[in-house]
């Protein structure tokens, strides 16, 4: 079953947005929170950029996560 591309942003984003639900937020410094909010991004990106590929969202997230922690850490 080939699924659109929508429907694979639409499931990284919930992903996204349960996996931020399931920490501790309001502990979180603003270094972990940008790092949490890049990681989600970047994964989104990549999955788009990929057309759902594996390497792509997971590196994406990855990469997403190193640049938000790094604007987190400026803030």
């Amino acid at each position: 079953m080939k699924m659109t591309t929508i429907t694979k942003v639409g499931m990284a984003t919930v992903l996204a947005v349960v996996m931020a639900g399931c920490s501790s937020w309001d502990g979180m410094s603003k270094r972990q929170k940008g790092a949490v909010t890049g990681a989600g991004l970047g994964g989104v990106a990549g999955a788009v950029i990929t057309n759902g590929g594996v390497l792509g969202t997971v590196g994406g997230a990855a990469i997403g996560g190193v640049i938000g922690d790094q604007i987190g850490k400026n803030r």
